[in-house]
């Protein structure tokens, strides 16, 4: 009788030890795929210079490879030799390890000392910054100038930005800035800007450094373009989701991303994509929609985090990698709204690629 148990036991313990085994192997796999996708994603945003240079050591890390490989089919050759009892040794020590089940990681917290740097870093790699933005439109003229607030999607409600619609300025003018009560161009804490064309189609954003007709010579002090953004101009006033495109700066073998101090507007981001110089430059655009038949609307997977649907709901990635989000922006409430962002992307190019959606659009609508 006991014997019998004893059989049940150790098969339901072989059992059991598969089955952990089974699951140590897909979170190997797991870990392994989200290396190669922090990986690729560092190759799809750097420049095509410093992939040059990539590309010439990989292939010297090749060559040691081979040798590494050849060395090692001598070492396996007088291994050979090992007894069986020391393999069995061996693979039960392999199912031991898989017996210790790994707890599935939180998310990470973002915390910084510098709030000015952190604005205007990358995201650091293989971490989704999740923020929110809140419009306020109380007030006599907050109506046609909402406040807008940058928050980061965490209990304590970190504060990173806040933006307004300036006013009596020809094209639609953002002031963004690190201080909610101080939202003046001259102020300490403005940190960047977001201008449009006159048809509101047109966006481009900078940092707080001076125009380049105040700047140096050599354009040290000059302010950078952070990031372009393009809206498919609607001419036939057809319904559908936005298209647009987002141009920013490439980064570095450094993971830094490459200034870009255009002299004047002719040599700016935003011309250059148009004519198609791309050099150091990164083209983004939305994720396609997909028609829902059943909600009759154009649905795209926010995995949760966003729950109403609104013309304003957006996902950004690269063309060659469409499950790569780069960032996504959608509406919770009437004036709530999460925004995510990943690698290469920092907050105040998000920030301000948000704003660009809030603003009106004659030839978009």
């Amino acid at each position: 009788m006991f014997q019998i148990n004893g059989d049940k036991d150790s098969k339901s313990k072989k059992k059991a030890a598969k089955s952990d085994s089974d699951e140590s192997e897909e979170e190997t796999k797991s870990t392994k795929s989200k290396k190669k996708s922090s990986a690729s994603a560092t190759s799809l945003f750097q420049t095509s210079l410093d992939k040059d240079k990539d590309k010439d050591k990989d292939k010297d890390k090749d060559k040691d490879k081979d040798k590494d490989k050849k060395t090692k089919k001598k070492a396996k050759a007088e291994q050979s030799d090992d007894s069986d009892s020391e393999k069995e040794e061996k693979s039960k020590k392999k199912k031991g390890k898989g017996k210790k089940k790994k707890d599935r990681a939180p998310s990470p917290e973002i915390e910084f000392d510098n709030l000015e740097k952190f604005v205007i870093e990358p995201a650091p790699q293989g971490v989704t910054v999740k923020c929110r933005v809140t419009r306020d439109q109380r007030g006599m003229d907050k109506g046609f100038y909402p406040l807008y607030y940058f928050h980061l999607d965490n209990e304590k409600k970190t504060f990173l930005l806040a933006g307004r619609k300036r006013k009596k300025c020809a094209t639609s003018n953002y002031l963004i800035s690190i201080d909610s009560t101080d939202l003046s161009r001259g102020g300490e804490n403005f940190v960047g800007k977001l201008r449009s064309n006159l048809m509101g189609t047109k966006f481009t954003v900078f940092d707080n450094a001076l125009n380049p007709d105040r700047a140096l010579p050599d354009m040290s002090n000059a302010r950078q373009e952070m990031a372009g953004i393009v809206y498919e101009t609607n001419v036939l006033g057809m319904k559908g989701p936005r298209r647009m495109t987002v141009v920013i700066p490439g980064m570095d073998k450094n993971n830094d991303r490459v200034p870009l101090r255009p002299r004047s507007d002719l040599d700016g981001l935003l011309i250059r994509h148009q004519n198609r110089r791309m050099e150091n430059l990164i083209e983004l655009q939305n994720k396609t929609p997909v028609w829902n038949e059943d909600s009759s609307s154009h649905v795209l997977n926010f995995n949760g985090r966003v729950t109403q649907a609104s013309i304003k709901n957006f996902q950004i990635v690269h063309s060659k990698d469409l499950d790569y989000i780069v960032m996504q922006f959608g509406r919770i409430a009437d004036d709530i709204f999460t925004l995510d962002y990943n690698y290469p992307m920092c907050a105040l190019q998000a920030f301000a690629i948000a704003l660009s959606s809030f603003d009106g659009k004659i030839a978009c609508e």
